[in-house]
C-alpha cells in the first residue's frame, strides 16, 4: 500500500513580548501546545515548519527599558536570549524562532503595508490622540491609563482593557486617561495615521470566509470571530507615533512607525521566508503560504483571539497579489486558530508585579523538563480556565510520571535484565490476551493520532496513560516475576510481549515527553534520534545581527508506528526515567512565590 503523501504543516504560535519572562501561563498557552501538534506531526512524517519569535517592538518593551533604565535595544536582547535558552532546554522546537527586529521582518512588513495601500484598504485620517505636555509628545496606547468605559476597571490600558478585553480605537475612549510615566494629565491633539479599512475588506471577503466550514474550530473561538465581525467592524489604525519600531513607508510619516498588533502578525510570514533563506531556498516558503493543500495553525492565548480571527486574516485578504504574479491571489488564510483560555496560580491569576506564577526557565533549574510539560499539558486550559498547584504538579508527578509509565518501563527492563541477562526474549506462541495487548497499542495510534490531530492534547494524555496503565494490569494478571523459576517460558512471553506494548507506548508519549522518550528509544535498543537538536545560532544581515533557536525535525519522520524489539537483542542497563518528589517540594515552592528570580 502507497504511504500518503505528506502535508504541509505550518504551526505559528504567538509572539511574546520581549519586556519580561515567560511564565507557566504563557507556556500552556501557545508555546507548548504548537510543539506537541508541530512533534506529532513530524512523527507522520508530514512537512512542519515551526515558527515565531520575540516581539522587539511593542510598548510593553518601551515600559520595561524605562523601568530598569535601560536602551529598548539592550531590553528586548535580554529578554530574547532568555527565551532562546527556555525553549531549548524545555524543547520548544521551533525550526525558527527569530524576533520582530530584524531586516527581513521589516522588509516583509513594509511590503504588506504598500500592497494594502495599493489595493485600497488603508486611508489616511487625522485622529485626536493622547498628548503629553510634560513630555512634549504624543503617548502611545499603552503608556495611558484609565477607566474603562465598559466594566469600570480604572487600570486600564489605552488599546484595552484586560478586565473585560475591550479594545479601544483611541485611549482618548478612557475615562480619567493619565500618563503611565507620571500620572499627569493628557490632553487630545490632532494627529494624522493610516488605518486598515475593516469594513471594506469585511463587505469584500473576510465576513463570508468566517461563516465558511470551520466545525473544527473550538465553538469559543469561532463564535467570538464570528460575533466579532458580525457586530460591525470599523477602521483600525496601523502606524502610531514613536520612534522605536518599523518605519512607515510613505513621505511625510516621519517619526510615526508600523503599530505593532499589525506588524507582529506579519512575523509569521515573515519568519517563515527568512527560515527558507536559512535553508539555502529563498521559494521554499511558499509551499507553506501559497499552497491550497497546506494547513496553518495559530497557537495562541484568548486574549490574542481578535488579532488572528478577525484583524490577521484581514490583512491577508486585504494584501491580495503580494509576492504573486496573480493580483488576485491571497496568502493561505488560518486552518484553525485553537486558543487556549488561562492558566492560574494557585487560585488566584498569575501577575508579574506580584511575581506571583512559575517563571519557567527558573523552574528547568530545579526540575527536568518532561514533567513541567505533562502537568502543563494535563492541565492545559483549552476550553475553559485552569490552575497550576505546586500540590497537583507533585501529585501527578509521583502518580501517574513515575508509578504508572516510568515503573512500566524500568521494572519490565530490569526483570529482563534479571532472568535474561538483558537479552530479548524469545516469545514463542503469544496467547489471546498478548494479542488483545499489544491491539489495544496499535488502535493507540489511532485514537491518540486523532487527539493531537484535533488539538486535544489533555484527551492524548489520559488515553496514553490508560494504556500505560493496561499494560502493567497485564503484568499484574500474568506475574512473570511469579514464574520466572517454573515457568521461565511465560515469563519470557510476558516481559517480550510488554516489550512491544512499551515501544509504541513511548512513540504516543513522544510530542508531550520527548526527552525521557528518547531515553526509552535507547533503553530498547533503537538507533538514531527520536527528534532533532534545538541550537540557538547567530545569524548576521547587512546593518545587524541577530539570535535565533533553529531545529531540524526532518529525523521524527515516519516514526509514528511501533517499531518490532527483535528477540535476542541485548539492551542497555535500565535507568529510572523520572524523579520522585517529596511533598515537601510543594511547601517549598509555594514560599517562592512573590520572589521571582533575578534576571
Amino acid at each position: 500500500m502507497n504511504k500518503p503523501q505528506p502535508e504541509n504543516v505550518l504551526v505559528c504560535i504567538a509572539w511574546p513580548y520581549a519586556n519580561s519572562d515567560i511564565h507557566q501561563g504563557n507556556v500552556t498557552g501557545s508555546h507548548l501546545p504548537g510543539d506537541i501538534y508541530a512533534r506529532y506531526h513530524r512523527l507522520r512524517g508530514n512537512r512542519v515548519v515551526m515558527v515565531s519569535g520575540s516581539d522587539s517592538h511593542g510598548t510593553p518593551v518601551t515600559v520595561k527599558a524605562e523601568e530598569i533604565g535601560r536602551s529598548t535595544l539592550e531590553t528586548y536582547e535580554q529578554y530574547h536570549a532568555r527565551f532562546l535558552e527556555l525553549f531549548r532546554r524545555l524543547g520548544i522546537s521551533y525550526d525558527l524562532f527569530t524576533s520582530t527586529h530584524t531586516e527581513n521582518h521589516f522588509r516583509v512588513s513594509q511590503d504588506m503595508f504598500r500592497q494594502l495601500l495599493a489595493n485600497g484598504y488603508l486611508y489616511r485620517k487625522v485622529t485626536p490622540q493622547m498628548y503629553s505636555p510634560e513630555a512634549g509628545q504624543f503617548l502611545p496606547d499603552r503608556y495611558v491609563e484609565g477607566t474603562c468605559p465598559n466594566c469600570g476597571y480604572t487600570g486600564a490600558r489605552g488599546d484595552q482593557c484586560d478586565n473585560c478585553n475591550t479594545l479601544f480605537e483611541s485611549a482618548a475612549e478612557l475615562v480619567n486617561p493619565r500618563s503611565k510615566r507620571d500620572n499627569t494629565s493628557l490632553v487630545l491633539r490632532d494627529t494624522e495615521h493610516f488605518f486598515l479599512d475593516l469594513p471594506a475588506i469585511a463587505a469584500d471577503s473576510l465576513a463570508e470566509w468566517i461563516h465558511d466550514d470551520k466545525e473544527h474550530w473550538r465553538p469559543q473561538v469561532i463564535n467570538f470571530a464570528r460575533g466579532f465581525i458580525d457586530g460591525g467592524l470599523i477602521g483600525r489604525a496601523v502606524t502610531r507615533d514613536m520612534d522605536w519600531g518599523i518605519p512607515v513607508p510613505v513621505e511625510g510619516f516621519d517619526n510615526k512607525v508600523l503599530y505593532v498588533w499589525y506588524e507582529a502578525v506579519i512575523g509569521y510570514l515573515s519568519a517563515t521566508i527568512e527560515w527558507a533563506q536559512h535553508e539555502g531556498d529563498e521559494d521554499l516558503w511558499r509551499d507553506w503560504w501559497q499552497n491550497p493543500d497546506a494547513r496553518t495553525l495559530y497557537f495562541i492565548g484568548k486574549d490574542n483571539t481578535p488579532f488572528h480571527t478577525v484583524f490577521w486574516p484581514a490583512q491577508l485578504l486585504g494584501a491580495r497579489g503580494l509576492y504573486s504574479d496573480n493580483p488576485h491571489a491571497t496568502l493561505n488564510l488560518p486552518f484553525d486558530v485553537p486558543a487556549n483560555e488561562f492558566m492560574n496560580m494557585e487560585g488566584q491569576k498569575i501577575s508579574g508585579s506580584r511575581n506571583w506564577g512559575v517563571w519557567m526557565l527558573d523552574a528547568l533549574d530545579r526540575f527536568d523538563p518532561d514533567p513541567l510539560r505533562y502537568y502543563l499539558t494535563a492541565n492545559m486550559p483549552e476550553a475553559r480556565d485552569s490552575d497550576w498547584t505546586w500540590g497537583g504538579f507533585v501529585e501527578r508527578n509521583n502518580n501517574e510520571l513515575v508509578a504508572n509509565w516510568g515503573n512500566l518501563v524500568n521494572r519490565v527492563l530490569s526483570m529482563i535484565r534479571r532472568y535474561f541477562g538483558g537479552v530479548v526474549p524469545e516469545p514463542g506462541e503469544l496467547t489471546d490476551a498478548d494479542r488483545a495487548l499489544l491491539a489495544a497499542v496499535d488502535e493507540g495510534f489511532t485514537t491518540v493520532a486523532a487527539h493531537y490531530d484535533g488539538c486535544k492534547f489533555r484527551a492524548a494524555v489520559q488515553e496514553a496513560l490508560r494504556l500505560s496503565t493496561l499494560v502493567n494490569q497485564y503484568l499484574e494478571e500474568t506475574g512473570p516475576w511469579a514464574t520466572a523459576k517454573t515457568d521461565p517460558q511465560a515469563t519470557g512471553r510476558a516481559l517480550y510481549v510488554a516489550l512491544q506494548a512499551i515501544s509504541g507506548l513511548h512513540v504516543l508519549w513522544a510530542p508531550v515527553l520527548p526527552f525521557t522518550s528518547q531515553t526509552v528509544r535507547e533503553l530498547l535498543g533503537e538507533d538514531g534520534p527520536l527528534f532533532g537538536e534545538l541550537a540557538v545560532r547567530e545569524f548576521n544581515e547587512a546593518t545587524r545581527s541577530h539570535l535565533a533557536l533553529t531545529y531540524d525535525g526532518a529525523m521524527a519522520a515516519g516514526r509514528w508506528e511501533r517499531a518490532i524489539i527483535p528477540a535476542g537483542r541485548q539492551l542497555p542497563a535500565p535507568r529510572p526515567l523520572f524523579t520522585k518528589l517529596e511533598t515537601a517540594v510543594a511547601e517549598e515552592e509555594r514560599g517562592r512565590l512573590g520572589q521571582k528570580p533575578e534576571n
